[in-house]
Order: structure tokens, then C-alpha cells, then sequence
């Protein structure tokens, strides 16, 4: 879908315009279950390096103002000089502690039951994901030792090649490997989500088609409005939905060449991920958190920082740049998703669509994967 000039900085305008909840207003979100389908619970304005996952008053806070019941939060290892399997067991037992910890706040999620234990008291749960299978080393097994641990998705490849098939960045474009046929199913006997995000449009096709399954995809955007290797042909995200998958529509720079997206770019690639899978497969996965950057001009210096560490890792995507945001400006803060639901409300979206982008979407795709 195409949206006019004209359309674009209304939606723009009106996000930007939109103030924090004022008290007895109506809360467009209030009951709905929210899930964020890649997130965090972070603050880029911490500046400090915590040698173990942290969870302050105030990301608790924004992540509770934000009306988020759940989200999928990386962990384990994505790209290091580290070893990927010792660096991912080592994660998971300081997220199981940070956990127990803050158990009066927070609960890992590992089943669709505990998606509704977190929303009945109020807790944000957490649902371990890892964003490579690079841990996987060459045992398909190790599979069953990290479904055991509680991870409960897996995504396949970062933006690089693995022993599975290729990111989204390697030029070769494998698609899912031989020992990739075997994790995937692996994966399927542990009833773990198999996650394409960052991948190669070959292995994308190879595993929707090879998973017994439905898989996901629980965070991209749709190449057919931006044309970057981030972003989702109509091809695969059809495959995916058509098979039963979920789609999450981020809240990045690729979905804009300029680098720079608006809130009207996240409103339009939903849209368009919904003409291609149908209403009953598309969420949201940010790619983000809850608490916003205080001073945006500050946070550059860092932000140039991050990114030449991308580029010397050979982890970095097209389209992302030292001067690029891993956020959308005007969709930002514990605000976020009620400002989501205006702006699609806007565009004519019924609330029993909006319910599902918002949430309920993944809960079924999380049943029909992990069961009750």
C-alpha cells in the first residue's frame, strides 16, 4: 500500500502530537494483551557496563506505563569472540537469576499459560529468544538442551552466514544446510518457534517449507515498500503465513531508505504485511524497548560508536549508519503502542484487527507452537 504525501505527515503529526495518557482518559490498550514480538527490557541511557542483566525502577516502570504484557528478549549469543554455546548457557543462568530476583516484577515465560499468568498479576514476562543458532556448534541436539533451559524461540542466522545457511547479508544466499534441515526439526520435536528474521531469502522459503511447524518471522519489515536485505519479499512473507506463521513489522531504520522512518512507514508496512498474510498473522516485533533516549544529540556519539563496532564484526545491514536510529522517533517511550493503536484506529482499523496485531496474533501462533 501506498501512502500519499499528504497522509504521511498526518500520521506523522499526530503521533508526534500525541501526549503521555492523561489522568481519566480513555486507554486505548487497557485489557488488551500486548506483545512484543523482539524487544527488551533496556536503557540506552545507562551508560554503565552491568557485568549481568540489570532491571532498574525506571525500565520497569516504562515497561509497566507501556501496557506491554510480553516480550521475546534476546539472550545468549548473537556476535562475539566469545564462544556461542558457553556464552549462551552463561546468559541463561544470569536471566533465570535476574528473574528470581525480580520475581514481584517480572516471569520467564514458557508457555502460553504464563503469557496470562504475567497479564493477571501484572508482571511483564519474558520469553527467552536467540537472535543466531550459531550455538548450535555441529549438534543438532544441543537443541533439545536449550528448549530444556526454557528458550523458547530460536532464530536461525544473524545477518552472517552459519553452519545453517545465510543471513540476510551474506552474498552468497544459501539457503537452509543440511545440518540446518536437522535443528529446524530438532526444534520441532521441542516445540520451540523457528525464527527467520535476518535471514537470507532462500533459507526463509527452505525452512517455511521444511519445518513441520508454522515458523516466524518476529521481526522485519516488507521489502516491496523498501527495498533492503532486512526487510521481507511478499514471496516469503506469504509462504510464512499461508503455512500458518506470524509476522512482527519492526520499528527500525529499514523501513525507510532515507534511515530516518516515521511513525507513517511502521502504519504502512503493517498495512502492506497485512494485504500479503491477512489480519490473522501479523504483529509487531520493535526491535526495541520501552524507555526512550533522553537526549537524542548526546546519544550519537555512542550510536557512532555501536555502529563502527557493528562494521568491524561484519554484523552490520544495509541501511543501517552512524547517523541512523535503531528506533523510530515518533513512536518511542512507554507511549508507543497506544499511539500504534490511534494512528491504525485512524486508518480505519477495526479494534478486533488492532487486539490481534497488538497481541493476540502471536498468542496463537505461540499455541499452536508451544501449546497451552
Amino acid at each position: 500500500m501506498t501512502l500519499s504525501r499528504r497522509t504521511v505527515l498526518a500520521l506523522s503529526a499526530a503521533a508526534a502530537a500525541t501526549p503521555a495518557l492523561a489522568a481519566g482518559s480513555k486507554d486505548p490498550i487497557a485489557g488488551l494483551t500486548v506483545i512484543n514480538a523482539l524487544g527488551g527490557l533496556l536503557d540506552a541511557n545507562d551508560t554503565v557496563e552491568h557485568p549481568r542483566p540489570v532491571l532498574t525502577p525506571r525500565i520497569l516502570a516504562d515497561a509497566r506505563a507501556s501496557g506491554m504484557t510480553a516480550v521475546n528478549w534476546t539472550i545468549g549469543y548473537v556476535a562475539s569472540a566469545k564462544d556461542p554455546f558457553q556464552d549462551s548457557i552463561a546468559d541463561i543462568g544470569m536471566f533465570d537469576v535476574l528473574i528470581r530476583q525480580q520475581a514481584r516484577d517480572v516471569l520467564k515465560v514458557t508457555t502460553v499459560a504464563d503469557i496470562a499468568r504475567a497479564k493477571a498479576e501484572k508482571k511483564i514476562g519474558i520469553i527467552y529468544g536467540f537472535q543466531n543458532a550459531a550455538q548450535m556448534g555441529s549438534d543438532p541436539a544441543r537443541a533439545d538442551i536449550f528448549a530444556d533451559l526454557g528458550v523458547r524461540i530460536v532464530q536461525l542466522t544473524y545477518n552472517v552466514a552459519n553452519q545453517l545457511g545465510d543471513g540476510s547479508m551474506a552474498p552468497e544466499g544459501r539457503g537452509l544446510t543440511k545440518f540446518g534441515h536437522e535443528v529446524v526439526e530438532r526444534l520441532n520435536a521441542n516445540r520451540v518457534m523457528v525464527d527467520l528474521s535476518h535471514s537470507g531469502r532462500q533459507i526463509c522459503l527452505d525452512a517455511a517449507r521444511a519445518s513441520k511447524q508454522p515458523i516466524s518471522i518476529n521481526h522485519t519489515g516488507c521489502r516491496a515498500l523498501t527495498d533492503l536485505p532486512r526487510n521481507k519479499t511478499d514471496e516469503e512473507l506469504k509462504l510464512v503465513a499461508d503455512r500458518g506463521g506470524f509476522v512482527g513489522i519492526y520499528f527500525m531504520p529499514f523501513l525507510n531508505l532515507s534511515g530516518h522512518p516515521t511513525s507513517a512507514d511502521v502504519v504502512a508496512h503493517i498495512e502492506h504485511a497485512l494485504n500479503v498474510c491477512g489480519e490473522d498473522h501479523v504483529g509487531i516485533g520493535t526491535d526495541g524497548g520501552t524507555t526512550p533516549i533522553d537526549d537524542l544529540e548526546a546519544y550519537k556519539a555512542a550510536l557512532s560508536k555501536e555502529h563502527d563496532d557493528r562494521v568491524a564484526k561484519g554484523i552490520a545491514a544495509a541501511g543501517e549508519r552512524a547517523d541512523t536510529h535503531p528506533f523510530v522517533d515518533d513512536l518511542r517511550g512507554p507511549d508507543q503502542f497506544r499511539k500504534l493503536y490511534r494512528l491504525l484506529a485512524a486508518r480505519g482499523h477495526k479494534p478486533a484487527r488492532l487486539e490481534k496485531i497488538l497481541g493476540t496474533n502471536f498468542v496463537r501462533y505461540a499455541r499452536d507452537i508451544w501449546g497451552a
